[in-house]
């Protein structure tokens, strides 16, 4: 127990677990006085640890871990786990039976990012808010004759609250539980759909590898200060002062940069700068029938295995 206080002291090990924290407060569009809130933690004491500043315990890694939504170790391992697409494998292969686990060498990732040819058409749509989900996702859904769904809608159905309260009374954690709960009732449902997700859904890699697996995905994406622009037209009371909006515009550039390579692993990526709805719903549309096009040539044979 000794060696592993001592341990615990490293400086070196302190920034990383600093830099973690951060990374995954970013990811997840917190700021740090939320993250304090969740997590029971003083804003003084959070700030300290995200400088690297002192030693952290465990109860404190274990309470950061829970309000992040990761694993303790993902706060403290020496290196990067080889990066977004381990993560998902890992939790595609939880779900599998063990002769399904031997059955898969070398075509997990194929498997794991491809709809089923032949399944009901399934396209959702990802990114930060103010990518133009909700405002193109309707349209999309009209142009291909299938029903349009927004999946904090769900939530809110389902919680029988706003989202603004669910955070409120479930935080972060509870919210995701219950954005799980949802995502795996419109695939139950299996029938077809233009899914339009909230922002944060990349950063939890069980749900996102079940959206990936089950849908066709659309990383809508534009720059930094078109998304913010769109986000100002919605007169967010959030971003209501001068350093406010500086606050929004930076968290919105930290959260690009920490999920860029969460969402580049969407099916197809449409870039919505500048661009007319009626314009990107064409281009949306091309997207999806040259992904169905490609799917069709490169679907594994029948012997190979179906999830």
């Amino acid at each position: 127990m000794a060696e592993t206080m001592q341990e615990a002291c490293a400086p070196d090990l302190s920034l990383r677990i600093g830099q973690r924290v951060r990374a995954c407060r970013a990811a997840r569009a917190m700021t740090m006085k939320q993250l304090a809130g969740e997590s029971g933690i003083s804003l003084p004491y959070l700030s300290r640890v995200e400088k690297g500043d002192g030693n952290v315990s465990v109860a404190v890694l274990s309470k950061l871990a829970m309000a992040l939504g990761v694993e303790i170790d993902s706060l403290i391992s020496e290196h990067e786990r080889f990066g977004a697409d381990y993560a998902l494998i890992v939790e595609l292969l939880k779900r599998q039976s063990p002769q399904q686990l031997k059955e898969i060498r070398g075509m997990l990732l194929q498997h794991a990012q491809t709809p089923q040819a032949g399944a009901p058409r399934r396209i959702a749509l990802v990114g930060l808010r103010g990518a133009g989900k909700s405002t193109l996702g309707p349209l999309l859904a009209q142009h291909l004759g299938i029903p349009f769904t927004e999946l904090n809608r769900e939530v809110e159905r389902e919680a029988g609250l706003s989202l603004d309260l669910v955070f409120s009374l479930y935080g972060q954690a509870g919210f995701r539980r219950l954005e799980r709960r949802c995502l795996d009732r419109i695939v139950a449902s299996n029938a077809p759909v233009v899914l339009a997700t909230g922002g944060g859904i990349v950063v939890e890699t069980s749900t996102y590898e079940v959206l990936l697996h089950s849908f066709q995905t659309v990383w809508l994406h534009a720059a930094p200060q078109e998304h913010f622009r769109r986000v100002m037209a919605q007169h967010d009371a959030r971003i209501a002062t001068p350093q406010l909006r500086d606050e929004a515009m930076r968290n919105i550039e930290g959260a690009m940069h920490a999920r860029r390579q969460a969402y580049a692993l969407a099916h197809t990526h449409v870039d919505t700068t500048n661009k007319s709805v009626e314009h990107l719903v064409q281009e949306v549309a091309e997207a999806l029938q040259g992904l169905t096009q490609a799917m069709a040539q490169t679907q594994p044979s029948s012997e190979a295995l179906s999830f």
